[in-house]
This record gives C-alpha cells, structure tokens and sequence, in this order.
C-alpha cells in the first residue's frame, strides 16, 4: 500500500466512524501539500504503517498506554481547577496500546523535521539527548505536573520566558457566522447545554484547528458571560487511527478518558469526553502552543527536556509497566532515539514527496 492507497482507505474507514466534514477534509489536504511538517502531523494514519518496518529493533518494547500521535505541536496550556497555568501534551485523539517507543520516536522525528527547516536551532543529537534525559529522569522518578502558576521560576524551568495569548483570540472568535442550529447534531446540543453555565445565551460557530483531525465535526459555543466571553468547544471523537491499522472497525475502544485520566497532570476539570464528543474550554490561555510561536529566547535543550518529562508523565499512567520501561532504557544504546528518529524523518519525508506528486 502507498501513500495514495493509505490515504483512501484511511478516509474510507473515517467516513464510517463519524460524519467527514468535506470542507475540512479538503483543507486538509491543501496544507498536508504545502510542507513536510504538516504532512508529519496529518498523516499519523500513515506511520502507524511505517514505523514497525523501520523500526523494527524496537518495536518489542514494554506496550503502554500511548499518546500515539506525539510531536513537537503536541503540548500546549490549560487552566487547572484551582485556576493555576499548567502546561503539556494536549492532544490525546490517537492514544492506543504501543510499544512505549513509539512516542519518543516520533517526539524525536518531529525535532529532525523542525531542525531542518530551522524552526530550532538545537542541534538534532542535543535535542534527541534531552528528550531521553528528560523521560529517563521522570520516568525514573515518578513525574511530576507542568504547572506553573505565574511563577517566573517555573517558566524558566520550561526554557520560556513569556507566554503570550493569541492576538485579537474573542474578537476573531466571535466574529465567525453562527452555525443553523439544524446543523448541530442533538447530542451535540446536550452536551454543550450541560457544559455551560445555566440560561446564558450562546451562539454555535465552526473552528478549524489543528491538523490530524481537520474533517471531524467540531463546533463552538460562545457567550458573553458576567462582563466577558466564554465559550466551549467540542469534537466529534473516533477510535485511533491504530485501530486503522489493525484492521478493525471505527466503533471500538476510544482511549482518550482513560490516558489523560491516568496522566500525571493538574487536570483542565472542562477537558472530558461525552457521548463521542470531546469537549473543552476554550481560551486564549487554553490553547496548543505552535512551537514556531515560542519566544526566540528560549532555552531549547530546556524545552524539549520538558517534552520528554511530559511524555513521561503521559506513560506513567501505565502504572504495571514502569520497571519494564526502565529495564528496556538501561539495556539500549544511547544513541537508539537518534537513529530511530532521524530514519522516520527521512521515511516521512519521502511519503510527503509521494504525497505531493
């Protein structure tokens, strides 16, 4: 199967999972097309084909419970239940059973990719060296949350200085056209009405975020609230694009609940999933962070350090595999992550080449 013949039959078995918004679908594609990057990131369907072939030395590692769709764009910010800024991996849409090595390669193969289209600066062995240090050393120790609070020391511990809210966010939000309401799905409605403060009147709009799950429904609700905005955002859920890949159909486990439950992470209390529809607050300060969107001065080795602790703290939940985990890291090589990371970057990238013709 190429990348061609990937690609339809991914979309087949998504149009059985869900409603496929076309549109989406389409936007999709056009930028999947325009860069590497882009293509890394909406084409995880595609590496769960590739990466066992390549990657076959690691492939009988511990199996947790993994994000699976892990890269650099996954992590981002959110508010905990005490108000507090916390910070980490956001996107749990792909999360399976895999062999633990799954999330670091791709971790990894995502800092070769912004490495050279310079996104980072970090030289790609440095950045492979402190994602492993970072994820040895938490795994290790037993992680601990990203939660940083305001507090200066915290954010450098983070290697960032400053974390700026996105430009004009409620004015770009609440400018988009109202959604007929006998476009929204029912349960969808519910969902929504039990997520919002009661009686407040809202209006429903489409936001196109992301890449991986563009083409999935996702609707917003946005009020004026006590003197300012609020709105909530929900998506239509489908099982793992590993599910794709096994061959099974697009009505099994979804695992999303179950890891960010499992996590070890001051919960976002608005981030759950209800009735197949994923449903979060949406902020200017709960948001995936680009990582093109860092400030300049920044300590890279620091950040992605963090990113490996984060991962960490995802794999943790696999509570019985721990010790296997570390087993499995003390007999590898140190440089296994380097090379793994930098074959799937050039294997990706000749996909995206395929891709584009």
């Amino acid at each position: 199967m190429d990348i061609k013949e990937a690609t339809a039959s991914y979309e087949m078995w998504l149009r059985g999972c869900t409603h496929v918004v076309e549109s989406g679908l389409k936007l999709k594609h056009a930028q999947m097309r325009q860069d590497p990057f882009f293509f890394f990131r909406g084409a995880y369907y595609r590496w769960t084909q590739l990466w066992p072939e390549f990657c076959k030395d690691v492939l009988h590692a511990p199996k947790i419970l993994c994000s699976g769709d892990l890269h650099v764009g996954s992590f981002g910010t959110w508010r905990d239940s005490e108000g507090r800024l916390c910070w980490g991996v956001d996107d749990f849409d792909d999360a399976y059973p895999l062999p633990y090595t799954n999330d670091l390669i791709r971790l990894a193969a995502s800092v070769k990719m912004v490495t050279d289209a310079r996104t980072l600066t970090i030289k790609f062995r440095d950045g492979c060296d402190a994602i492993l240090e970072g994820y040895t050393e938490a795994m290790r120790d037993g992680g601990c949350p990203f939660v940083l609070a305001e507090q200066e020391q915290n954010m450098k511990r983070l290697g960032i200085e400053a974390i700026k809210p996105a430009k004009d966010f409620w004015r770009k939000l609440v400018e988009l056209p109202s959604v007929n309401p006998r476009g929204v799905p029912s349960e969808a409605k519910s969902v929504l009405k039990r997520n919002l403060p009661p009686k407040v009147d809202y209006k429903i709009v489409r936001r196109q975020a992301g890449m991986g799950s563009l083409g999935q429904a996702r609707f917003v609700a946005v009020a004026h609230y006590e003197g300012g905005y609020i709105a909530r955002e929900m998506k239509a859920t489908v099982p793992s694009a590993s599910v794709w890949n096994a061959g099974q159909k697009g009505r099994g486990e979804r695992y999303y609940d179950r890891l960010i439950g499992w996590a070890i992470r001051s919960h976002d209390p608005y981030q759950k999933v209800e009735k197949g529809w994923l449903i979060r607050r949406l902020s200017p300060d709960s948001n995936p962070i680009e990582i093109g969107n860092f400030p300049r001065e920044r300590d890279e080795y620091t950040l992605l350090n963090a990113m490996g602790k984060e991962t960490a703290n995802i794999h943790l939940g696999s509570k019985g595999q721990v010790s296997r985990v570390l087993a499995d890291l003390r007999k590898r090589n140190r440089r296994w992550l380097r090379r793994a990371g930098k074959e799937m970057a050039k294997v990706m990238e000749k996909e995206w080449n395929d891709y584009r013709s």
